[in-house]
């Protein structure tokens, strides 16, 4: 009786480890796209607040930096240049981004992000797509 009772008890404390890290691993794992793209002078609205490119809040967001500058590098006026974050909790970047920084919510007209002022030009930073990877079990 001992035995079958030792080989019940190996086999649920293994299924509860297996369980627990799987669920651990993929409630962990999300992606998280950041966008930037240049704007006009013309564009950035009246009432938004507009952050130096110079600030420290900017390294506080994962990729921020990169995204602003491959948006510099690429001319991006027409599209969004992006940086993809895939990682742990990389969705909380869009948290970060509409916490830390001063975003805009827009109108139909206008892009919502932080605008950010880079030497002579103005930038949009934004949280342009996040999603889970794979969504827990259990």
């Amino acid at each position: 009786m001992a035995l079958p009772l030792l080989a019940v008890g190996t086999a649920a404390v293994v299924g509860y480890a297996l369980r627990s890290s799987h669920t651990h691993e993929e409630s962990a794992r999300s992606k998280a796209d950041l966008g930037a793209r240049i704007v006009g002078a013309d564009d950035v609205p009246l009432d938004a607040t507009v952050v130096e490119a110079s600030s420290r809040r900017l390294d506080e967001i994962p990729g921020a930096r990169r995204a602003i500058q491959r948006a510099i590098r690429n001319g991006a006026r027409e599209e969004w240049e992006h940086v993809t974050l895939e990682r742990d909790g990389a969705w909380s970047v869009v948290n970060a981004i509409r916490e830390s920084l001063p975003y805009y919510d827009g109108n139909d007209s206008e892009y919502n992000g932080v605008y950010v002022h880079y030497d002579d030009r103005f930038i949009v930073l934004d949280a342009i797509g996040w999603a889970r990877l794979e969504d827990p079990l259990y």
